[in-house]
Order: structure tokens, then sequence, then C-alpha cells
């Protein structure tokens, strides 16, 4: 189970019984949850072990949540068949997948986890999960550029929502966004005639890469 269910879905799915007879074996007290015996239709997590007579029917998951460095030059994707993938270059025994995504060319920080809820948590517009990326551009940044890019840039026939930017040097720019549509940045720039260089994301909510180099990581105690 990856998300918050009511404990008789389980038993329905697992064992399959009726919704009568899975309230039946709840009221009864015959379900352990983390050991203790239950007796109404409680919600459950991914975190929670269940067993009925003697029979794990769900395991308790430990979450693992991993701050990377993804380097430049590799693909955010598990599919082995795909080249430069990520998953060939994970020191990490334990399954866990990516948040999101970032375009082969860019680099930076990459959340993940095998905690299935936190995608729609980090993705959704709605939550304004902020994400700070650093920009080298082709070309001088000028105050129009600057300015264009905060106001939104129509890409792929859709306005980018409005934007945070900070100039750092002649070439160089801090955006700050809570969208990630694919390729948002260079996009938007190109719209402008400029081109990007490099592009590294460093944050992604209280999430910084800090001093972290390609290809090394941070175990996060949580979100």
């Amino acid at each position: 189970m990856t998300f918050r269910n009511r404990l008789q879905y389980l038993l329905v799915v697992r064992l399959q019984i009726s919704n009568k007879e899975a309230l039946y074996l709840i009221f009864s007290g015959k379900i352990l949850v983390n050991g203790i015996a239950v007796k109404s239709n409680c919600e459950i997590t991914q975190t929670d072990e269940v067993v009925y007579e003697g029979k794990v029917l769900q395991e308790a998951k430990k979450l693992i949540y991993i701050a990377y460095y993804k380097p430049r030059g590799i693909e955010t994707t598990l599919n082995t068949a795909i080249e430069d993938n990520l998953k060939a270059i994970l020191p990490f025994e334990e399954e866990v997948f990516p948040v999101g995504r970032l375009d082969k060319e860019s680099e930076g920080l990459l959340l993940l986890t095998n905690d299935g809820t936190v995608y729609d948590k980090i993705l959704r517009n709605e939550n304004k999960t902020e994400k700070d990326y650093i920009v080298e551009v082709d070309k001088l940044i000028t105050t129009d550029f600057l300015e264009k890019m905060s106001e939104g840039i129509v890409i792929m026939g859709k306005k980018t929502l409005p934007c945070k930017l900070a100039q750092i040097d002649d070439f160089t720019f801090k955006i700050t966004l809570i969208q990630g549509l694919n390729r948002q940045i260079r996009r938007m720039c190109y719209k402008l005639d400029y081109e990007v260089l490099s592009l590294k994301r460093v944050r992604i909510g209280n999430i910084h890469l800090e001093d972290l180099k390609a290809g090394e990581y941070q175990i996060l105690k949580m979100l």
C-alpha cells in the first residue's frame, strides 16, 4: 500500500473477502496493526505492518529520502535499456525512484525516495514547492530579459507561471520555479534568443544541494 487507506480495503484485497467479512474481522479484534489488535476501521499507511492469524498482509515499509547530485550527462530514468541511465550509477542497494526530472544536460539536486506520497507533495503546482536553479547563458543578461522571464513565457502553447529571478553576474542568474514543465528553463531562454550553457538545481523546498559534488548524496531524516 503506497497511500493512506482504510484497513478494510487492505483486507478485501489481500484476503479476497467481502467488505462485510473484512469489517467482521476488524471488529472482532483478529487483525493486528503494528502488533496491536485493532477494533476499528482505522487508516493505515505504507509504514504500518498488518497481520492476520500469523500471516503478514502488509509489511512495514522503511521510508528513505536521499538528496542526490545528478551529474551532467545522465538521463533521469531507471530504465536500464536507455543509455546513460540513472540506475546504472546509483550507489544504493535500496529501491528508490527520482521525484521529478532533470534533463540529461542539466545537473544538481535530485530527490530520491521509496515514498510514493512524496511525488504529489513536491510536484503539484498548487502545493507551491519552490525549486531554485543556477543558470548560465551565452549572452549578456539584460533587464528586459529578467523582466520577461519573471512575467512568464509562452512555451509549448502555454504561458509559464510568474517566477522569481536574481542576476548573479553578467551571464548567470538564479531562477525560482514552482512549475516543472519539460525543459522549461531552456525553452523560456530560447524564446528570448538565449542559449543555456549550464543549468544546476540547488534547492527543492527545504532541501538544499549544500556542498554535494556530482555523484555524491546525503541521507535525509525526513522531508
